[in-house]
């Protein structure tokens, strides 16, 4: 039998959607004390803590988020994340751990995270980036633009990439920077840009992660589609 999840509801009754978050953290005070300051800015929270009862909960819910500790018990958020993207989840994931470092925070958007925060976290940082992937979620909510550029095709609301007849497996986080390169196909596009747009301002990380996230879209599409700029960013080529 599963424990009963703890339900967090906003004051108030707003007659707009209001979004969900799902918050998977075992350190038990952590986790109540995000969903009473996340309740407060108007969110309904839902809070378990452990993986496998996360991933089931993600699987089994309807969210807008979820805010996803690495170490815990069950399964490690890495693997929890990984399961739900694997399963066809496009939830947005906040990553929470109290690692720091590359190697860690490569791991976490390797699996499919969309961003990553290190603990100890400023609650205004982590509410600035629950707003600005909420806010990424519902821009690409409306209309279903298909851009092509020569062989390559990308669907920003299927969130699907085709290059000639071959479908493209990306990350949350390599589709978001290539959306970036193509929705300014031809021009200049110069790291803090890409940061602010895929990470958001409030990102405190290495501004080199644009570089290992450049890198693996060179991998899997083609070497020479995103040129390097000197000094100056990275430009998408426009020619076939």
């Amino acid at each position: 039998m599963r424990p009963p999840v703890a339900h967090h509801h906003p004051a108030g009754g707003a007659s707009r959607r209001t979004s969900r978050l799902l918050i998977v953290e075992d350190e038990k005070r952590l986790a109540l004390s995000l969903a009473k300051g996340l309740t407060a800015e108007g969110y309904v929270v839902d809070v378990v803590h452990d993986g496998r009862e996360g991933l089931h909960r993600a699987t089994e819910g309807t969210y807008d988020l979820v805010i996803l500790d690495i170490m815990l018990p069950g399964l490690n958020g890495y693997r929890v994340c990984a399961a739900l993207r694997a399963a066809g989840h496009d939830v947005p994931i906040l990553m929470l751990t109290a690692k720091d470092g590359e190697y860690d925070e490569a791991e976490g958007l390797d699996t499919g995270a969309d961003d990553y925060l290190t603990k100890p976290f400023s609650y205004v940082v982590l509410v600035a980036r629950v707003k600005a992937l909420l806010r990424r979620r519902g821009q690409g909510a409306g209309a279903s633009p298909v851009h092509v550029l020569g062989d390559l095709r990308m669907d920003t609301a299927a969130r699907r990439v085709f290059l000639a007849e071959d479908e493209v497996t990306l990350t949350a986080k390599e589709f978001s920077v290539l959306e970036q390169l193509v929705l300014r196909a031809g021009e200049v596009v110069s790291k803090p840009e890409i940061l602010e747009h895929v990470w958001d301002f409030a990102y405190e990380g290495d501004p080199n992660i644009v570089e290992v996230y450049v890198s693996a879209l060179r991998r899997k599409l083609r070497a020479g589609l995103i040129r390097t700029v000197r000094g100056a960013g990275y430009r998408l080529e426009t020619a076939p």
